[in-house]
């Protein structure tokens, strides 16, 4: 019995389960294809971080003696879809089954779904094992709360995994030590070390070559280039992770500072998410951290909680929701993308510098894309597709499953409070404590109006006005509209003619 197993651009994984019981007739099959670079504008270097890991991985399966049909980019013109490949295998050869492990994208996983049908043979969809809990375990868990609360969710999977646990008690004495993760940085510090770099290799020299000739349009800087594209690589990036920048995780992973796009970030998020890192080894080898003496419990725990916590109550409430959960609008937002969120051309020097990073290396850390772009989309009222586009097309970590319930649920509050217990919204002063691109702006965050008057600070009031139907009676929100109410009805005015001026002239701003 000859079996097509195919493998997608997110699962470079040895041990994922379409590689199980692989036989010598079997067809491992993995292809480089233009519907998955192109659904969205993915920034250059995600499609070239993609594509090159799966060279590279596709190399280690010829290695074990696999048998690899690997397809590059344009070497099959008239097939643009995973549906296109398997039809062309199939009118080669001969196979009884189609394997596949399951998508992180509902479109794919619905694609799949309907497969059968197209080509006449048995399709099997396995479940993705490089997850801590299956989705019948979330899904359990969910449909016997009223509430989903992350922190409940990731003590049961501290529990479950035992990390940072002696017995049933948290190593510490605290499950969560959040509140000591949010210093900011001092405006003369200097960040001592960044992520560890990776020079290419020829297939990287390669892809780097193809995604400069096929994705010109797209947006950011192609090279340098410096991701690891292997899983020994992604190892060897983690373990310098843990050495140079965890001991100060803690401490500042919620800091921003000009200039500085990682801080003390990891920068390994797109490694766990196509397959290099497996997760829960990756929290192991920092709880080991603690336990040597080397890392201090508030970054070893704020790290361990963002990869079992967050990760996996991303993934899980995905799912539970999916496909309903992409069209939630609770808020009604539908002004268009401003120009900016593409060109990085702001007079906000702090959006200016968080999409500048982007820019550059595919990524920002989680802060930045929560209270700074998140915010102001948010806070602007940013149609709901639009700005999850942007971030499904921005960030080399940005998968569906992983993207849409950090943007419209914790970032846009768009799903009404299933993710987030109140909308993530700032004036410009969290900003400015949290960072120093205010030092250098043109906007005052302290003013409300007035042609000086920070974008952000303008909205926040706007936006508390303007939902204040929804957003009242939300008790998370009560101090918020403590304060809206000692602003008198002159000044509330002011505020929203101010914000309507604003979002008219938004790409000018």
């Amino acid at each position: 019995m000859a079996v097509l197993r195919l493998i997608l651009g997110d699962q470079l994984s040895h041990n994922i389960p379409t590689l199980n019981d692989t036989k010598e007739d079997d067809l491992v099959l993995m292809a480089e294809l233009r519907d998955e670079a192109t659904y969205v504008k993915h920034h250059k270097k995600k499609i070239a971080f993609i594509f090159s890991a799966m060279r590279h991985f596709a190399d280690e399966l010829k290695a074990a003696k696999l048998n690899l049909r690997y397809i590059q980019f344009n070497e099959l013109q008239d097939c643009t879809s995973f549906t296109d490949i398997i039809k062309n295998e199939l009118n080669k050869s001969t196979y009884d089954e189609v394997v596949v492990t399951e998508p992180g994208e509902y479109r794919l996983l619905d694609e799949f779904i309907n497969l059968e049908g197209k080509i006449g043979i048995p399709v099997s969809i396995y479940e993705d094992n490089r997850f801590i809990a299956t989705e019948d375990e979330f899904n359990q868990w969910a449909s016997s709360k009223s509430k989903l609360i992350m922190e409940n969710w990731y003590r049961m999977m501290r529990k479950k995994t035992g990390l940072l646990m002696d017995g049933n008690k948290p190593i510490g004495g605290d499950w969560n030590f959040d509140k000591q993760n949010r210093k900011s940085l001092k405006k003369d510090h200097k960040v001592s070390t960044t992520p560890l770099e990776f020079k290419p290799d020829k297939i990287t020299r390669q892809v780097l070559s193809l995604v400069n000739n096929e994705f010109d349009d797209h947006l950011g800087d192609l090279e340098p280039f410096s991701f690891a594209v292997t899983s020994a690589d992604a190892r060897k990036a983690l373990k310098y992770f843990i050495q140079h920048q965890l001991p100060y995780f803690g401490d500042y992973q919620d800091a921003m500072l000009s200039g500085e796009a990682f801080i003390y970030h990891s920068v390994i998020s797109h490694y766990i998410n196509c397959g290099l890192l497996d997760p829960l080894e990756t929290c192991k080898a920092v709880e080991k951290a603690y336990h040597d003496g080397s890392a201090p419990i508030n970054a070893v725990e704020g790290f361990i909680r963002q990869i079992i916590g967050w990760r996996e109550f991303i993934r899980g409430v995905y799912w539970h929701y999916m496909p309903d959960y992409k069209e939630m609008n609770f808020l009604n937002a539908r002004n268009p993308l401003p120009e900016f969120y593409w060109t990085g051309r702001t007079k906000m020097n702090c959006i200016s510098e968080a999409i500048n990073m982007t820019r550059r290396h595919a990524y920002s850390h989680h802060i930045q894309r929560l209270m700074v772009t998140g915010n102001f989309a948010n806070l602007a009222g940013i149609d709901i597709q639009a700005i999850c586009d942007w971030y499904l097309a921005v960030y080399a970590d940005a998968y569906e499953w992983v993207e849409l319930p950090n943007t419209l649920g914790m970032a846009l509050y768009a799903d009404g409070g299933l993710l987030g217990t109140k909308p993530y919204i700032s004036t410009g002063k969290y900003i400015k404590r949290m960072s120093n691109f205010c030092d250098s702006c043109q906007y005052d965050p302290d003013a409300s109006t007035g042609e000086s008057a920070c974008p952000f600070t303008t909205l926040y009031w706007n936006y508390l006005i303007r939902n204040e139907k929804k957003l009242r009676t939300n008790p998370r929100m009560a101090l918020s509209y403590r304060n809206l109410d000692r602003l008198n009805a002159t000044d509330k005015a002011e505020i929203q003619r101010h914000a309507d001026f604003l979002i008219t002239e938004i790409d000018n701003i």
